[in-house]
């Protein structure tokens, strides 16, 4: 009988604490599919945060794959996609409002990379040109567009070129997309140009304060195009096939035809592709003689926008010149298979390397403005940890009060 009574006992006891974890449980409000999102987002939000940390101190630490997936073929509108992939919707402080920048960004392949570098970079007060190579396969382009119609400051080229890799259509493209940001109302007041692989170190504000330190001025790093480099501009230069099965099919060689005098008389210099112009210059490349002709003259040249920006440059009376520069601005951190920063954790691309996850303490501490080269489905780690890095700034400084969707 007591034994009985025991278990009527235990029985209603359960029974009384399942009543009460559903009562509980009712009055616990319901997550929406968003909410439910988001939570998730947030854990592997911190699982990632943690193993960053380690891996920027070089510590060890095992991680693989990509946390922060985007809904890019998921959702069924631009809102769903903009609020569920974690773009910033508002502008984060005053100052940022003041200066805004251009972007040039020209791209061929990898969409996944490429959508990474966009969120990245993105707010809604700048303005950004997307020129896709005519080469890319028509699912890439398409799925570039359905991206870029999502952001009303956004849009592509208006004159796509076939990009052939040093040759004159590179340095194409860039002007057909800086033709473009001439005539969109946002007055910005930088442009950056920069490609698919091209991740951001700095959050939009740091990039905002280190442009006001040049005062105006053009960032064209570069220096006097000596040997054996000469032979760029030395020789007419042609398109022709290279190897079918790699990524540049066309390539640019010499005809050993002397090409004539450079116009002008201008000084060549050789420098990066990719630079920060002042509107002033932009303005001044469409419509002065000397910038027409020289554009006209390097049709022929070997990997001509190396050579076009720094040379206008370092004329004196071009807007924003710098008659004297040389390598400052740090626009790129760049480990070349020659240099001297040290080992690639990655491996060489066109002797450039593409960074691994051992590469991200010296890509966090450096001052440089972008990282290249990045590849999101070799090394998902090193990009992700950028990611976070640079949002958990953005965030911190923000002036006005942080929505939980901007959070990764």
């Amino acid at each position: 009988m007591l034994f009985r009574k025991a278990c009527c006992i235990s029985a209603v006891l359960s029974l009384s604490g399942l009543a009460v974890l559903l009562v509980l449980d009712r009055q616990r409000p319901l997550l929406s599919k968003q909410q439910r999102r988001q939570t998730q987002k947030s854990r592997e939000g911190d699982f990632l945060r943690d193993h960053c940390r380690s891996l920027a101190e070089q510590d060890r630490a095992f991680i693989w794959g990509k946390h922060f997936h985007t809904s890019f073929r998921k959702s069924f509108s631009c809102k769903d996609y903009v609020a569920s992939s974690h773009y910033l919707t508002k502008t984060l402080s005053a100052e940022e409002a003041g200066f805004p920048i251009a972007y040039a960004i020209t791209i061929h392949k990898e969409f996944g990379t490429f959508e990474r570098v966009f969120r990245a970079i993105y707010v809604p007060h700048n303005v950004y040109c997307i020129h896709v190579d005519k080469k890319a396969p028509d699912r890439y382009q398409q799925d570039v567009k359905k991206l870029v119609d999502c952001f009303p400051n956004a849009f592509l080229v208006s004159k796509a070129e076939v990009v052939i890799y040093t040759g004159i259509t590179r340095l194409q493209a860039d002007l057909n997309c800086m033709k473009d940001l001439l005539r969109s109302t946002v007055q910005w007041k930088y442009l950056l140009n920069l490609c698919g692989q091209d991740f951001p170190l700095k959050t939009n504000k740091e990039i905002v304060r280190k442009l006001k330190k040049f005062n105006g001025k053009n960032i064209t790093p570069g220096v006097p195009l000596v040997d054996p480099y000469t032979v760029r501009t030395k020789y007419s230069f042609k398109p022709c096939l290279g190897d079918h099965d790699g990524e540049y099919p066309i390539q640019m060689l010499s005809t050993m035809y002397l090409k004539s005098e450079v116009p002008h008389n201008l000084t060549l210099y050789r420098g990066s592709s990719y630079v920060a112009l002042t509107r002033p210059f932009v303005e001044f490349i469409f419509s002065d003689e000397r910038a027409l002709n020289l554009l006209e003259w390097s049709q022929d040249t070997f990997s001509p926008d190396e050579q076009y920006w720094t040379t206008l440059n370092r004329i004196p009376d071009v807007p924003g010149s710098m008659p004297n520069a040389t390598r400052e601005g740090g626009l790129r951190a760049i480990k070349w298979i020659n240099g001297t920063v040290g080992k690639c954790y990655g491996h060489y691309k066109r002797d450039i390397c593409v960074y691994g996850t051992g590469d991200l303490e010296w890509l966090l501490s450096g001052t440089q403005l972008f990282a290249n080269k990045v590849e999101l489905e070799t090394y998902p780690p090193t990009v992700e940890c950028l990611e976070l890095a640079v949002r958990e700034r953005a965030l911190k400084e923000s002036e006005i009060p942080v929505e939980p969707s901007w959070y990764l």
